[in-house]
């Protein structure tokens, strides 16, 4: 098999999650929208999602989940190396969201950066951690996915503004000998489909390089088409790193995937032929939380006991740019 004692391996230490007070369900979205909560159950399986306040901006909300992390891995900021923050919904444009994270945890020995790519966010930074550790196990880098969606969703639009919600995850990594940690990973981009799912930044200053008829700084999307990619991209993206790794899905314990709504999920479980039980699924909770789901997915599944040592666990996420991608850990 394909899972051989590999000397410099990634392994997550510490997870850690955080969610805003404030909880809008269904009910709630009746009174602003033309919805109902039978349409939005129906077509999402969300019946809530947790909404910020005052208080609670993407670098809060992610310093909230690292020092959650910090604290189940055992270790202090100062030991922290590197802070990789996956967010397209930092409420500062510069610096970056891990540059006040480090500010606000006192990690006064990394160096810190944002990484743009949507819900593939916290995938994306696992996977350049892994690179550095590689070749330096003795490091500590602290990977976060946090949004602030509710900032970035137009709240008259029923078709979008009932699917996000905000958060952040947050895992500390660190070098392992021991056959724990990530296994492998494979990621991907596309594009020349962004204009399926994407947001506006905010305007021009210049009046040169404005966008013409620029109606808001908030998600749009296609999702009947975002739909189709999605399943088909999440599908093959198991599969290669699978096929790449040697192994196959029966040798996976549990699935951890974006929580992007229910119809997605059910439609990956039904094209990989597992049974939707083999998912790990919290999206009737907290919605798409985009970069943040599978952090705090997988927090979520590490407190609750069901992430067992020696298991094999696999995450996938599919996300705006088009971004994709999946990797395999033994817990």
């Amino acid at each position: 098999m394909g899972d051989i004692l590999k000397m410099n391996r990634m392994m997550i230490i510490g997870t850690g999650s955080a969610l805003p007070e404030r909880v809008l369900a269904n009910s709630d979205l009746e009174k602003m929208v033309d919805t109902s909560d039978e349409w939005i159950t129906s077509r999402s399986g969300i019946k809530t999602r947790h909404i910020a306040a005052k208080g609670e901006e993407t670098s809060k909300l992610s310093t909230a989940a690292a020092m959650k992390a910090l604290e189940m891995a055992n270790i202090g900021a100062e030991d922290l190396d590197m802070i990789i923050v996956g967010t397209i919904t930092s409420e500062i444009s510069m610096p970056s969201c891990a540059c006040l994270v480090q500010k606000n945890i006192g990690a006064v020995n990394a160096f810190a950066f944002d990484i743009n790519s949507a819900c593939c966010g916290f995938l994306y930074g696992l996977d350049i951690a892994e690179k550095y550790i590689k070749t330096n196990p003795d490091m500590h880098v602290l990977v976060i996915g946090a949004e602030n969606l509710s900032a970035r969703v137009n709240w008259q639009d029923r078709n979008t503004c009932v699917l996000f919600g905000d958060g952040a995850g947050a895992a500390v990594v660190s070098g392992s000998s021991s056959g724990r940690g990530m296994i492998g990973g494979r990621m991907y981009s596309d594009g020349r489909l962004h204009k399926l799912l994407w947001m506006n930044s905010a305007p021009s200053m210049n009046p040169a390089l404005a966008i013409p008829d620029h109606d808001g700084s908030y998600i749009k999307m296609a999702g009947r088409d975002v739909f189709k990619y999605a399943v088909r991209a999440l599908s093959q993206a198991v599969t290669d790193v699978l096929d790449q790794e040697g192994f196959d899905l029966a040798d996976v314990n549990i699935v951890v995937p974006h929580q992007a709504n229910i119809r997605i999920l059910k439609s990956l479980a039904d094209r990989l032929d597992i049974p939707l039980e083999k998912l790990y699924i919290n999206v009737y909770k907290y919605g798409n939380t985009s970069a943040a789901s599978i952090p705090i997915a997988l927090d979520e599944a590490n407190r609750a006991g069901l992430l067992p040592e020696g298991e094999m666990i696999l995450l996938c996420a599919f996300g705006g740019g088009f971004t994709w991608g999946a990797s395999l850990l033994r817990w």
